[in-house]
Formats: C-alpha cells, structure tokens, sequence
C-alpha cells in the first residue's frame, strides 16, 4: 500500500464488506479477461461471503475455470475540498480481500445462505421467505466465498479541526512507539 498511513486493519476492512450494499467480486473469464461485477453479498463469519444467482452464466464460468476472486468495497465517498490547503480530495473507507469461490450444494446450507441475505437486504419481510425458498431454491444458484486471506481497509477521512484521521494500523505503530519511549 503506497500510503501506509491510511492503512486499517481487517475488522476495519470487515465492517466496510458489511455496510457496503454492493460488493464488487472480480472473477477471470476462461480466456484470461477480467469481469467483475457489482453483488449483494452478505457476511456469515470473518471469513464467509454469499450471494445467489442464476445456475448458468458468466459468474458460474468463471468459478468453474478460477475459483480465484477478489473483492471490493467502498463506503462514505464524498468529494471534498481538502480543509488545510483547499486541495479537491475524496474522503472514502475501502476495502479489499482475496478469496476462493465455490457453487455451495447442499440444499440446508443454500437456503441458511438465502436467509441470511434476505436478513440483510429485506429483514421486514422475512415473513415471506420460506414460501419464496420454497419456490426458488431448487432453482437459484447460491455461491460461497471463503477468504483466504485477511481482508485489507483502508481510509481518507478528517476530524472537525481538519486534520487526517489516522489509520489504525498507523495508531498502533505510534502507540507501540510511545511505550518504547
């Protein structure tokens, strides 16, 4: 990372994923041509991601020839004007991971991957959802993805004094700094 000062750990990068309504997934294509595209995925633990979708297409051809993916989220981008030196700036949270993509199987573990997103995007009408999974399971696609790697955050942001708020990974090198001290 070229601003190591903007660096955030992987809860930080974690707590982007959650509130972020899309998640960029970048798959490979079968002839080496990068795809990626914007999907509501939702979070099961600190290493589980799920979306649905169609069985057949381009998602499914591409896990089938790499199940390599990567992920990418931003959350509270807003163009500013930089507060010390009148700079035009962007304030954002971000964040990044690596992980590998598998068409989930079992029907039990498809339709728990289905309410948990249907938890995230439409909890006030989850009244509905064991008609709709009774209806579509059989025929929606479900895909979990298993980081394999710790996600990585990273953040512009200022205080009210207009000073940039440091990353945490940055705080924590002061903070071990000023005990060596």
């Amino acid at each position: 990372m070229r601003r190591a000062s903007r660096e955030m750990d992987a809860a930080f990068a974690l707590e982007v994923f959650d509130k972020a309504p899309y998640v960029t997934v970048s798959f490979t294509r079968p002839d080496g041509r990068p795809y990626g595209v914007p999907l509501s995925l939702v979070r099961t633990d600190e290493r589980t991601f799920y979306f649905h979708g169609a069985q057949e297409g381009e998602k499914m051809e591409c896990i089938a020839h790499c199940p390599t993916v990567a992920l990418s989220a931003v959350t509270k981008c807003a163009p500013t004007v930089g507060p010390k030196d009148g700079s035009f700036t962007l304030q954002y949270r971000s964040a990044m991971a690596m992980g590998k993509a598998e068409p989930v199987t079992g029907k039990a573990e498809k339709a728990e991957a289905l309410r948990a997103i249907c938890q995230r995007f439409l909890p006030h009408h989850m009244e509905a959802f064991e008609a709709a999974v009774a209806r579509s399971l059989d025929r929606t696609a479900v895909v979990k993805i298993t980081l394999t790697e710790p996600p990585t955050g990273k953040r512009k942001e200022y205080d009210k004094q207009g000073e940039e708020l440091p990353g945490r990974c940055q705080r924590q090198v002061e903070t071990n700094t000023m005990k060596g001290l």
